[in-house]
């Protein structure tokens, strides 16, 4: 059989523990056979960020800007007990997708992947909800404080012509805490943009919600924003039967509760942090769902929602097999491969794609399955290692 072949390269770029083990494998089993794969590599692996001072994420983001599509498998963000395990980090990195977000100024987009024998917890959602999330801002860039003594809190701006503008926070009558937080009107109007633009290549209806009736200035400003730039998309979202829909988030929240999902809510910073574990919970788990970085000017990083599975790396590392869940992973390669196929004018890089996925369902849904999702399954489950679900996947392929 000849091997689909690329024009451009994908932007891949390498992890951490479980997941590099189930990236090295998938890519052995379910892509070399079938596409003559070009991609441009970045290792980042922790050590190797480390080794580079991190200028190895800032090229990887930067090789995703300049090619379009990369695909990227899960990393360590270290914290104060990864200092411990790894005593020659010379500090404690900064979460690389954080730097790939703020670099690329991109919107975090996760679909939970659904299958016939995983009911969702809400009965009436047959079809995937996908969480966007604005990833700037908000209590994530916080400067806050603790009080121990009564006294004045006042927000201060000092501006650059020397205009000072000064209000009160509050008058504090004993110990307390502050805190501040802000948004910029650029990466609003970046994130409704990619919204916008996401909802136009998956044909979905986007819906959003505000405190704006509360946050009078700081949430009205999104309400604001997101109607401001959505001007652009009303004809072409007339032409193709799509709907942008905002509304008070409670209210939201009551809709997303009373649908059918597949839509797109779009979500502030720390709602769509939350909301997105809940709603991968609801329709499953974390190593089935999906995530793609799409930035404002159609740039996109598809990668799985979940963490690197410290735990069943554990495991490997004893030389145990493990069933660690390859969908979330599966589905990042496909996307990314199909986005690149679109790109380049490749219909038999698309095909393929949509042919991964179906058959991974497929499997799944026939009742072979990793053990986190065996446990969540309807009828008759067999629980399969990552290599031999793999195997099964390819042989079907």
């Amino acid at each position: 059989m000849s091997k689909i072949q690329m024009k451009t390269p994908l932007v891949e770029i390498d992890g951490d523990e479980m997941t590099r083990v189930v990236w090295a494998m998938l890519k052995e089993k379910l892509i070399h056979p079938f596409i003559d794969l070009k991609t441009e590599y970045y290792d980042l692996d922790l050590l190797k960020r480390n080794d580079s001072d991190d200028r190895i994420t800032v090229d990887a983001a930067e090789a995703t800007k300049r090619l379009g599509v990369a695909v990227k498998c899960a990393t360590i963000t270290p914290n104060r007990q990864r200092l411990e395990e790894f005593p020659e980090l010379k500090e404690m990195w900064r979460s690389p997708n954080g730097t790939i977000r703020a670099i690329l100024d991109g919107t975090v987009f996760r679909t939970p992947v659904i299958v016939k024998n995983i009911k969702p917890v809400v009965k009436g959602w047959d079809a995937p909800i996908t969480v966007a999330r604005h990833a700037y801002g908000d209590i994530y860039k916080v400067a806050d404080m603790r009080t121990t003594e009564p006294g004045t809190a006042t927000l201060r701006f000092v501006g650059e012509s020397g205009a000072i503008r000064e209000m009160n926070v509050e008058n504090m009558t004993g110990p307390g805490v502050i805190l501040g937080m802000h948004n910029t009107e650029k990466s609003i109007s970046s994130f409704a943009q990619a919204c916008f633009n996401y909802a136009m290549y998956t044909k979905q209806n986007v819906w959003f919600g505000t405190k704006d009736t509360i946050s009078k200035v700081y949430d009205s400003e999104f309400k604001i924003i997101f109607e401001r730039e959505f001007e652009a998309y009303k004809d072409d979202f007339e032409k193709t039967g799509i709907e942008y829909m905002y509304s008070l988030i409670d209210d939201v929240i009551s809709r997303v509760m009373r649908s059918r999902g597949g839509f797109i809510w779009a979500c502030k910073n720390y709602d769509g942090d939350v909301m997105s574990d809940m709603i991968a919970s609801a329709f499953g788990s974390l190593g089935m769902m999906s995530s793609v970085l799409v930035s404002p000017d159609g740039n996109y990083e598809f990668e799985a929602a979940h963490g690197t599975v410290t735990r069943h790396y554990r495991r490997h590392l004893k030389g145990e097999q493990t069933s660690t869940n390859p969908v979330a992973t599966i589905f990042a390669w496909s996307g990314a491969l199909r986005r690149r196929g679109e790109l380049d004018g490749i219909p038999e890089l698309m095909d393929f794609s949509d042919r991964l996925e179906n058959v991974t369902r497929s499997i799944i849904e026939g009742g072979d399955m990793t053990g986190d999702i065996a446990i969540l399954a309807e009828g008759e489950t067999r629980v399969r290692t990552s290599a031999e679900l793999m195997d099964m996947i390819a042989e079907r392929l």
